[in-house]
């Protein structure tokens, strides 16, 4: 009996060598925000599943900091650094603005500032790239590549060190086969709600941080 509805028509899936590949129904705009733990999980979650499948993916980071118990490497990094087709930068302060943590305010906003003609350039890179195609896993981003994961822009538009409306201008302007994940903010991101195609609030119902748990490597970083 034939199993139509059943993934792959019941076969167990296999790894497989990643080779250079091109998405066919990539082009979405995704928000994810929350108080929850888990947004940035998801997304690098996410990113890894497409390089898997041979997609070109880049992660531009605008702030990630946290408290004096997260160490200067992430585990991400070096996760990232051993996959072919996917790559990171962080253009964002290390540290969190606003919380007191020795960094220097201005620190924060010129680096945002920095991070968000960033984001543009590589926007507007994909937009002059053919997204139809593969491209090569080892390239630069600014060849073309079609994810583009802008870790914690939201929070850097709460803090207004990102103006809100530039958000929706880069989310308007992207190009159609360009697959585009924003991520970040504890607040619902109202502006952003009508540009969007997916909308996920990870909300919090238990938290270890409450209780006076700090950052687990491993699991926060």
């Amino acid at each position: 009996m034939t199993q139509r509805n059943t993934p792959g028509r019941g076969r167990k899936p296999e790894a497989r060598t990643i080779g250079p590949a091109a998405p066919e129904e990539f082009g979405l705009t995704q928000v994810w925000w929350g108080d929850g733990k888990g947004k940035t999980t998801a997304t690098l979650g996410m990113a890894f599943r497409a390089a898997g499948h041979g997609y070109r993916v880049h992660v531009l980071q605008f702030m990630k900091g946290g408290a004096d118990s997260v160490e200067d490497v992430r585990g991400e990094y070096n996760a990232i650094a051993a996959m072919p087709g996917l790559t990171y930068e962080n253009r964002g302060h290390y540290g969190w603005h606003a919380m007191n943590d020795g960094s220097e305010e201005r620190d924060h906003e010129s680096q945002a500032e920095a991070g968000f003609e960033r984001a543009r350039e590589l926007v507007e890179a994909a937009a002059d790239a053919d997204l139809s195609t593969p491209f090569d896993l080892d390239g630069d981003p600014e060849a073309g590549v079609h994810m583009l994961v802008l870790d914690e822009i939201l929070y850097a538009a709460d803090r207004e060190l990102v103006d809100p409306a530039t958000v929706v201008e880069l989310v308007e302007t992207k190009p159609d086969g360009l697959e585009l994940v924003l991520s970040g903010s504890h607040r619902r991101p109202e502006y952003l709600i009508e540009h969007a195609d997916l909308v996920t609030n990870v909300r919090k119902e238990k938290h270890p941080i409450d209780a006076g748990q700090r950052a687990r490597k491993g699991t926060e970083y």
